[in-house]
């Protein structure tokens, strides 16, 4: 049977454990909330500008209330890099809206592939990354833009899955071994 200093020693325990959990995971949900590139609205010029909010900062900062923004990039640096950072405004508001990735989520969301015609539903940016096809009829994939210039580049182009970039691709580069056929109409052959 444990004695009552064994009992207040474990019950400490378990509250200093506790407090341990929740402040770790403040940390960690600040830092995933803040990292990733961002676009914004340079106060200054009134251009597109790719940031990226210093996350390590902002989750230290973050147990002693709101978390302190800061950058730690910008496509306007090293030449404006002593700017006021008001860009930061957008960001606290709106961090998801902002996102890059957000931001490209919410375009192919819904849309058809310019080719199999198919619907996006969620993206694999890890690994099945879709493209797209310019107005000229170019594939294009995404480590051909900077991150500031995504919302003209969607207003021009057309969303590709995965799918048909490599297959496109495939086509492209080596049109000697692709042999066109005629889509099937009707029921598939019965395999008896």
């Amino acid at each position: 049977m444990p004695t009552a200093f064994q009992l207040v020693l474990g019950v400490a325990a378990l509250v200093g454990l506790g407090g341990l959990f929740l402040f770790v995971r403040r940390l960690v949900g600040t830092w995933l909330a803040y990292r990733g590139t961002r676009i914004v609205v340079c106060p200054e010029t009134r251009e597109m500008v790719a940031v990226e909010v210093d996350a390590r900062h902002a989750a230290l900062s973050a147990p002693q209330g709101r978390p302190e923004l800061r950058l730690e990039s910008c496509t306007r640096w090293p030449e404006r890099k002593e700017c006021g950072q008001e860009c930061l405004g957008q960001v606290e508001s709106a961090p998801e809206a902002c996102l890059l990735r957000s931001i490209l989520n919410d375009w192919y969301a819904g849309k058809a592939c310019a080719y199999c015609g198919r619907k996006f539903e969620a993206v694999e940016w890890h690994d099945h990354k879709p493209a797209l096809l310019s107005p000229e009829g170019t594939l294009v994939d995404w480590t051909g833009f900077r991150p500031e210039q995504v919302i003209d580049v969607l207003a021009r182009h057309r969303p590709v899955c995965w799918n048909c970039s490599v297959s496109e691709a495939f086509r492209r580069q080596h049109p000697e071994l692709v042999t066109d056929r005629p889509p099937r109409l009707g029921p598939p052959p019965s395999m008896a």
